[in-house]
């Protein structure tokens, strides 16, 4: 457009200056422009190199067009004879003319009219799904390289607007942590990625389309380029009779509440319980499963019940009772069995019981009856027995059970675009079996799949996933621990300061360090916190305990 603009000036001027019908110089004058525009595009050029060129063509065109096409469409033989030339010549120069004035103001327009913007091609957009230590993981890491120039939208959607840090969960439980302390707000840590508040309900992977609950806001559709899935995994009761409305998971900062509150209050109800055999229910506590989870919980409870004993006087005399049952033949299997042995002696020697080999096969609101035929009466059954993935990963795996099946580069077979990881993804190690579902692992998965995505937008191939791990570690409360960490097994007082190091060390936020810091250093002083949100006196079931804390 620039070019046919800039030749009607120069063929206007050259036609009143010439005998031929100005019309006809107009208009090939324009198409003289056209090629000129064509040739410079929409690219600036200098004022002298405008005007070179223009004369240039206007040259070729009194060649191509006044000593060739004009002849041929009067009826006459083209001649390139010197005489015609001569005779020719006042057009020859009124084509230079008309070329140069058409460069120069080729070259006006380009400075006075703006270059038409470049078409602005749609940026890929990552969505993340789950605000766990694998989806914030993910979520950071690509916030990190927009920082740094990946040309992308990054998306991470939650249901829950905070990072839980899931190894002091139990602290919560204990009261030596406050709950807001473990948790820290996702959007923080984000600058240049998004944060959608919101609960994923369907995921579409032939439309590539994320489906969110976002409260009065309705269903919202998210489109996604490449969706990461990292929604982890919740309480799986196996369907055992009575066990998902009478046992307390411990997976959310609500579960963890809710479990202090029942534990706290079974001691506020047995202080006032004149019958011996309630009594003897109110103070037993049971926890099923003898992992990490089960065995931390066990021992925090117990240095919780026993640390504020003495608060309940009409409770002197009688002894709490706390069972762990595990479908093992040992304790912490994760560890070696030496470790194992160690942490079963420490816990055995205050008086916690152990049930192995046994699993819980049904519940009640007064006890529970194990699969070797025992029935415990209880009034409190912790749940760390099983897990399993979120109902969004059956969806996605099309139906299939367990965690969804990944290549060992995160992505998910026959889903472009579609990659897994944490609880909820199987990931192949490279010694034929696969990662645990650990914080560990979750968060170097989240970074590698970052990694990866960002290679795949760049053009390159992504690489498999790998991590050797840096070792494990299980407080078993009384300020001992054990663990091992670089091939070497450690246990005791110096295991437990390691532990709470470590995972101090770990929490997001130099706050929220502190606050915890501050928790524990507190804790050493002052007795535990027994303040109850909810009024035990009314409760009569393990279910009207988590009705009423699910709506304090």
């Amino acid at each position: 457009m620039f070019g046919v603009l800039a030749g009607l000036p120069g063929g206007a001027v050259v036609a009143l200056a010439t005998d031929p019908p100005w019309i006809q110089w107009a208009g090939h004058t324009v198409v003289l422009g056209a090629v000129l525009g064509l040739l410079f595009g929409e690219h600036r050029q200098s004022g002298g190199s405008a005007f070179s060129v223009g004369l240039l063509i206007g040259l070729l065109d009194w060649v191509t067009w006044t000593l060739t096409l004009a002849p041929v469409l009067e009826g006459d033989t083209p001649s390139w004879s010197i005489a015609v030339a001569v005779a020719r010549f006042p057009e020859l120069v009124g084509a230079a003319l008309s070329g140069a004035i058409t460069g120069l103001v080729f070259h006006a327009l380009s400075i006075w009219l703006p270059p038409r913007p470049a078409p602005q091609r749609a940026k890929p957009h990552v969505v993340i799904v789950g605000g766990g230590f694998g989806g914030v993981g993910a979520a950071r890491e690509l916030d990190r390289r927009i920082g740094r120039g990946l040309d992308a939208h990054v998306t991470l959607i939650s249901d829950s607007n905070f990072l839980l840090f899931t190894p002091l969960l139990v602290g919560v439980a204990s009261s030596t942590v406050e709950a807001r302390h473990v948790s820290a707000p996702v959007r923080v840590g984000l600058h240049h990625a998004s944060f959608l508040h919101g609960r994923v309900t369907s995921i579409d992977t032939q439309a590539r389309s994320a489906y969110v609950s976002a409260g009065k806001e309705g269903m919202l559709r998210v489109p996604y380029d490449h969706l990461v899935l990292a929604v982890g995994g919740v309480p799986h009761f196996f369907d055992l009779p009575g066990v998902g409305e009478h046992a307390f998971p411990m997976k959310t900062v609500e579960d963890a509440t809710a479990l202090r509150n029942q534990v706290l209050g079974a001691l506020e109800r047995a202080d006032l319980e004149p019958d011996p055999a309630e009594q003897a229910r109110l103070l037993t506590f049971v926890v099923a499963g003898g992992g990490f989870a089960g065995t931390e919980l066990v021992a925090e409870l117990f240095d919780l019940v026993h640390d504020v004993l003495h608060l309940y006087p009409r409770l002197h005399g009688l002894r709490p009772r706390f069972v762990i049952v595990h479908a093992g033949e040992r304790l912490l299997p994760e560890l070696s069995p030496e470790l194992g042995a160690y942490a079963q002696h420490k816990l055995g020697g205050r008086g916690i019981e152990f049930r192995l080999g046994a699993r819980v096969s049904s519940a009640t609101a007064e006890d529970i009856t194990l699969t070797s035929g025992e029935t415990i009466p209880t009034r409190t059954l912790a749940w760390t027995a099983g897990n399993r993935p979120n109902p969004l990963v059956r969806q996605v795996a099309q139906g299939a059970a367990g965690p969804v099946a990944v290549e060992p580069t995160l992505q998910v077979p026959g889903a472009p675009g579609l990659w897994a990881l944490g609880d909820c993804a199987r990931i192949p190690d490279p010694a034929g079996g696969f990662y645990p579902p650990t914080a560990q692992h979750a968060i170097r998965e989240g970074r590698a799949v970052a990694r990866n995505i960002a290679a795949v937008l760049g053009g390159r191939r992504p690489v498999p996933f790998r991590f050797g791990g840096l070792g494990v570690l299980v407080s078993l409360g009384h300020r001992t621990a054990a663990g091992e960490i670089g091939g070497r097994r450690v246990s005791g007082f110096l295991a437990w300061v390691l532990w709470r190091g470590v995972y101090l060390s770990k929490l997001p936020g130099a706050e929220k360090r502190l606050r915890v810091l501050a928790d524990w250093t507190l804790d050493l002083v002052f007795p535990r916190d027994i303040a109850l949100s909810t009024t035990p006196t009314t409760l009569t079931t393990l279910t009207d305990v988590k009705k009423v804390n699910r709506h304090a």
